[in-house]
């Protein structure tokens, strides 16, 4: 498939991108030598192969969700600067005028 520029204008004008002419060269030549290269590879002759998502098996890589050991409030807060019962106390962030 041969592209050109029009192709690539509109294409351009379709995204809303305004391109200088030699880029427009640059994209014309860029994207027909990637259609050449899927040519090459549309005429391989792919019958008998099953199409794949990914090229090695995949497997869940997600730990078991497990109830773990716990802090206890005192272990939690215990070496807090400042706290308020079982909370962390903190300076406030809000100015009220």
């Amino acid at each position: 498939m041969k592209i050109d520029k029009s192709v690539v204008e509109h294409v351009a004008h379709l995204a809303r991108l305004q391109l200088e002419p030699e880029e427009i060269e640059l994209y014309t030549e860029q994207i027909d030598r990637i259609l050449e290269y899927m040519d090459k590879l549309n005429s391989l002759d792919t019958a008998g192969i099953e199409p794949t998502t990914h090229a090695v098996p995949l497997g869940n890589v997600f730990r078991r969700d497990e109830a773990n050991h716990n802090f206890t409030v005192e272990e939690s807060v215990g070496n807090a600067p400042e706290r308020m019962g079982s909370f962390f106390k903190v300076p406030p962030i809000i100015e009220v005028d």
